[in-house]
């Protein structure tokens, strides 16, 4: 199938931009090391914080948390009382790295086996390409913000691309919040959340749109494997707040802090937790943990929505959500957090 010039043009920008950023940020880091040569004797911030050397810095080998998910799933609630916690800086969305990703994805598929052979032939091999992709990814992850002892990015939709994140930073790890798509659904439209090229009128478009992604997401969360990939639902992650984020602090390989469960306590303070004068969830964030959300949905979708779910989202029942009833009971869903209750 031949692409019209004008796709053409277009994937050739993407590409060309992309290229042209990777490069100025290897140029930015080889300047970087020369300095770093040059004071090499004189202490710098990264060497002090109470034995715990904050990262301003990033490699493949940094053990970096993500946390992502559909959007309106919790994924901004997690970040907060993540970044409650004094050894995390999670920090707001970046909202390029999905893009990034995006790119990077295309520019690989539509690489031809021939043009594939040339490029190895010349030395830039997959290796290469996936290192010059992690320097501009850590980056912006350890420069948008302050430094820590762990950096965490939300950035919800880079979990489409949570494969080729594992691979590229090895030692990562990956928090993936799924929700009740009926909730998610009356949520986007709700606050009016924008997802291009979804009409976020149609609650049966949303839903598809909801399983579709989130059963890709989901697949590659199961592919990678509990040690590296934990899926948190959200109803569990608000019921049972406490209970959840001590599976999640010791899956990260993190300590325990009381912060967790009381993130509205550090907004704003040194340290604690920024957010988004943008962002459709700040004014819910800014609030300590609480049930409000849990069945907003239950009274404002269609009868006829409800009936057909398990039809347009199956992936529901793979994740465990009852699409039989109207109020379903959160607290029997099996889940890591309930395992861990019983």
């Amino acid at each position: 199938m031949y692409l019209s010039q004008r796709k053409l043009w277009k994937f050739f920008a993407v590409a060309c931009g992309l290229l042209s950023l990777m490069t100025l940020f290897l140029l930015r880091l080889l300047s970087r090391s020369c300095k770093h040569e040059e004071n090499k004797d004189f202490p710098t911030a990264s060497m002090i914080n109470n034995g715990h050397p904050p990262l301003h810095h990033v490699d493949r080998s940094t053990p970096l948390i993500f946390v992502g998910g559909f959007p309106r799933s919790g994924t901004t609630l997690m970040r907060a009382m993540l970044d409650a916690h004094p050894d995390i800086r999670c920090g707001q969305e970046t909202r390029v790295i999905p893009k990034i990703l995006m790119g990077i994805s295309r520019i690989f598929s539509f690489v031809s086996e021939k043009e594939k052979q040339r490029r190895e032939e010349a030395g830039v091999n997959q290796d290469l390409l996936d290192s010059a992709v992690a320097v501009l990814i850590g980056e912006i992850i350890a420069k948008h913000g302050d430094p820590a002892p762990r950096l965490c990015n939300k950035d919800p939709l880079t979990f489409r691309n949570l494969s080729y994140l594992a691979r590229i930073f090895p030692k990562s790890k990956f928090v993936f919040m799924v929700r009740d798509g009926r909730a998610v659904v009356h949520s986007i439209m709700e606050r009016g959340v924008v997802i291009r090229g979804v009409n976020n009128r149609r609650p049966e478009i949303l839903l598809r749109t909801w399983n579709d992604a989130t059963g890709e997401m989901n697949a590659q969360c199961v592919a990678l494997g509990q040690s590296r990939c934990l899926r948190i639902p959200y109803e569990h992650l608000v019921l049972f707040p406490a209970e959840s984020m001590e599976i999640i602090l010791e899956f990260l390989d993190v300590s325990w802090n009381d912060a967790v469960v009381h993130h509205e306590t550090m907004i704003g303070k040194p340290g604690g937790v920024i957010l988004s004068s943008l962002e459709k969830s700040t004014d819910q964030v800014k609030e300590a943990v609480n049930l409000r959300a849990l069945y907003k949905w239950s009274e404002r979708l269609s009868s006829s929505l409800m009936e057909h779910t398990n039809r347009i989202a199956p992936v529901m029942r793979t994740l465990g959500y009852d699409t039989r009833i109207k109020w379903p009971d959160y607290r029997k869903m099996d889940s890591v957090v309930t395992k861990h209750n019983n």
